[in-house]
């Protein structure tokens, strides 16, 4: 094709969601979808590229530590062929031997599918997509520490999130000591999927290890370590219309049943007799609780990492002798008992004894067993490549969980499948470890279907990786330390539910007051009640007592504390109505629960960088008190529309900005849209417009 004058195919339809291609000498050219270009390509530089690697890890307690020998690209020569359909709806590209792009329009998306006819010695590509200046990236499923990834390398690999995840010195100490600090960008839900503001989303349908590199402003670099099945793209005029086309792809989680959010789900544990007392001390108090939630129902052992429960899924008869008859006492009460299951069993259990002799596990090399050690002591894990597997647990799930009356149950962990294992389905570890957590997910949702229990019971997981959300009813934030660290710590929370809902995961909530207490962190009064305060405005509210609970500031540590728990669930209770309505659309249109400011308000280039505040559908937006002893607080407002701030009936003009307001602790800073057809509720909820000193 060299010496041909530029021509271009299909992009004056861009509108109507064609596929163009803009030829040019020297065997190079553009692809357009609506009118956006997507790869650029030149013998130079080419947009795919194919090699091959051998990738090393290693594994301690779920964290992973991934390294590569030099990587071997193979040449990619000029584009022998391109062929485009009259309609625009489909075009293959041929770039030299062994590699051709295939590209369609499917049900209004581009959809591009590197073909290696041969794929001899290839198990690594690199695919550069069109950057733009100035553009914001968001996504790449839960992160912490980042919102914007502009300007990172983002390593996509399912495992611990790692406690401490910075600078500090628990971080040092636990990478040194057991690997398990973790960096910024650990997670337990990375998605290879992402969000620009330049009007794109791309979503890489992989389960391999992938490292997105957004560090150059001309062009975004996708490393699979694979040969990814398909890209999926979609271009849109607002990024609302982006989640709504990438939800309706990735599948949005199933409906919540009715009572998940009719009052707290109170973490307790210690027996029957021990969680009647602190559910009846909770409900003195005034504190509205929907469900208990009790994870030691199976039994518990001390360990030196603290109280851990026992993995073996049946319910411990002497912590609570006549479980059944409880669970049907408190629900006679408008209580709800909720459980705990993981991917793991306990070698002192009868459910490993019983899998081990049927073939259920994971094995190692040898074909013995391969043991996990978790914390600081070895289970196994379960095969889900074997059907007999899966079919054998959705049995306990039945039988052991659903059978007794359980209501809901934390699905736990997901994280740990080692590379070198030996699976039943012959599938390499390495490529299955990302999926694992999601037919983990799989799993729990069909065992609920199956039963017929869908419209009643649900689970909560931690991991996940793509499709997680067709399954996952709920997703909860994971491991947070008990303090304000801005790496692992409740600001965390924040964008890790906001980079969730550019994932397409729109139903999320956390533990109240966080989860690792070590050494010398100890969950304080302050952070449990400002914890309380940012749950109280979600979907869900639950607390957990924490590793090692008796250093951990509890619910029911003082009087004032379970004032402020009252105060905060009734204010959940109360905005019910809203938060039915965010739930509803979150399943029509894909708009997480928790969003960006941005989505609504895309011009405001100061808003945009805000990374610790959301709006809770359209018209709350909450900017939680993210440091301690802070009695004043400032919240970035949205430029269009005049906002209230909820406790004193304060009204803001619409020019938007940062506006510094009172919070003390019982008034974290919620402001609502005055438009808002939920302008009436917002204003009748406790303690709105007449603000006080707090509640302590």
């Amino acid at each position: 094709m060299t010496g041909e004058e530029p021509t271009m195919a299909g992009t004056d339809d861009g509108a109507r969601g064609l596929i163009g291609v803009e030829r040019r000498p020297g065997g190079r050219f553009t692809v357009t979808f609506k009118g956006l270009p997507i790869l650029r390509h030149a013998p130079e530089r080419p947009c795919v590229r194919l090699g091959r690697g051998e990738g090393r890890y290693r594994m301690r307690h779920g964290s992973f530590t991934i390294r590569e020998r030099s990587p071997r690209p193979k040449p990619t020569g000029d584009a022998v062929e391109i062929r485009i359909e009259p309609d625009g709806a489909a075009a293959s590209i041929e770039l030299g031997p062994g590699l051709r792009l295939e590209l369609a329009v499917v049900e209004g998306r581009l959809e591009l599918r590197p073909e290696v006819p041969d794929g001899r010695g290839v198990n690594r590509t690199w695919i550069e997509l069109v950057g733009f200046p100035g553009e914001r990236i968001h996504g790449g499923g839960e992160q912490y520490s980042r919102l914007d990834l502009k300007g990172c390398r983002l390593p996509l690999w399912v495992e611990e999130q790692g406690i401490g995840r910075g600078r500090d010195l628990i971080t040092f100490l636990l990478n040194v000591t057991a690997g398990a600090g973790g960096s910024w960008y650990t997670t337990y839900f990375p998605q290879p999927t992402f969000v620009s503001s330049a009007g794109y989303y791309c979503h890489v349908e992989t389960g391999d290890y992938a490292v997105f590199d957004f560090t150059r402003d001309d062009r975004t670099t996708l490393y699979v370590w694979g040969v990814p099945e398909r890209l999926v793209l979609d271009v849109a005029d607002d990024v609302p219309r982006l989640l709504e086309s990438l939800s309706a792809y990735l599948g949005r989680q199933p409906v919540l049943p009715g009572w998940a959010s009719e009052g707290l789900w109170l973490g307790v544990q210690g027996g029957a007799g021990t969680v009647r007392a602190k559910l009846d001390v909770a409900r003195r108090h005034g504190v509205r609780v929907g469900a208990v939630w009790a994870q030691d129902w199976v039994g518990r052992r001390e360990t030196l990492f603290g109280r851990q429960v026992l993995w073996n899924w049946q319910y411990d008869r002497e912590r609570y002798p006549e479980l059944p008859a409880f669970i049907g006492e408190l629900e006679a009460e408008g209580v709800r008992f909720l459980g705990y299951i993981n991917s793991f069993l306990d070698p002192e259990g009868e459910h490993y004894r019983e899998a081990a002799a049927r073939g259920l596990l994971v094995r190692d090399r040898r074909g013995a067993i391969y043991k996990v050690r978790v914390t600081t002591f070895p289970v196994a894990m379960l095969d889900l490549t074997n059907p007999e597997t899966c079919a054998w647990l959705k049995r306990v799930i039945r039988d052991n969980l659903l059978g007794v009356g359980l209501a809901g149950w934390m699905a736990d962990f997901g994280e740990h499948l080692p590379t070198d294992a030996v699976l039943h389905s012959g599938e390499p570890a390495e490529r299955y470890h990302n999926r694992y957590p999601v037919v983990w997910a799989r799993l729990n949702h069909e065992a609920i279907a199956e039963a017929g229990q869908a419209d009643r019971a649900l689970f909560f997981t931690r991991a996940g990786h793509s499709g997680l959300s067709r399954y996952s009813p709920m997703v909860w934030a994971g491991d947070q330390l008990v303090n304000w660290s801005k790496d692992d710590g409740l600001p965390t929370v924040v964008p890790a539910a906001l980079s969730l809902g550019y994932s397409g995961v729109g139903q999320f909530h956390h533990d109240i007051g966080g989860y690792t207490a070590l050494a010398w962190i100890r969950r304080s009064k302050e952070i449990f009640l400002r914890w309380a305060e940012l749950a109280a405005f979600n979907v869900v509210m639950r607390t957990h007592e924490g590793l090692r609970p008796s250093a951990n500031w509890q619910f029911d540590s003082d009087e004032d504390t379970l004032r402020h728990l009252a105060r905060m669930t009734s204010i959940h209770a109360a905005l019910r109505p809203y938060l039915e309505h965010a739930v509803a659309e979150y399943q029509a249109r894909g708009l997480p629960l928790w969003r960006h400011p941005a989505l609504h308000y895309p011009g405001d280039v100061e808003l945009a960088r805000q990374r610790y505040q959301y709006l809770l559908g359209r018209d709350l937006l909450v900017a939680p008190v993210c440091e301690p002893r802070r009695v004043a607080w400032t919240a970035h407002l949205p430029r269009g529309d005049e906002w209230v701030h909820l406790w004193s009936g304060r009204g803001f003009p619409a020019r938007g900005g940062p506006h510094e307001v009172p919070a003390p602790v019982g008034e974290p800073p919620v402001f609502y849209r005055r438009e808002s057809a939920f302008a009436a509720l917002f204003a009748d909820l406790p303690g709105a417009g007449r603000s006080s000193s707090g509640s302590t």
